[in-house]
């Protein structure tokens, strides 16, 4: 096993579960175009309880169920591809917080592999 490391953005998008864009969930929306502009990775983390713009406490406790729970969604990518493909956010995102943070990418690769 070898890595393979290179200098890269990560971007976290917190969005609510019950936001959408173009007719489906607004986190699902993200991933897909993530995807179709290669950014290298993304997933979406489901939040138990957080708050945002407007204050209101959103919680998945039993006395308190929360259909529009926090959502975050996860990706990195050289600084390159992630400052392209940040004007795309821009379009599906109507209301929202993000993060961009500096980070270090990381690739595990079997020796194996052809062309490690």
């Amino acid at each position: 096993m070898s890595t393979r490391t290179r200098p890269g953005l990560k971007v976290t998008v917190f969005v609510g579960e019950s936001d959408t864009a173009h007719h489906r969930p607004l986190a699902a929306e993200i991933v897909h175009l993530a995807h179709q502009a290669g950014i290298a990775g993304a997933s979406v983390f489901r939040g138990v309880e957080g708050y945002g713009a407007h204050s209101r406490i959103h919680t998945q406790r039993l006395l308190s169920l929360s259909e529009d729970l926090p959502v975050a969604v996860v990706f990195a990518d050289s600084e390159e591809h992630v400052r392209a493909f940040l004007p795309r956010l821009e379009e599906v995102i109507t209301e929202g917080a993000a993060i961009i943070e500096t980070c270090e990418l990381v690739r595990y690769v079997a020796d194996d592999q052809p062309g490690t």
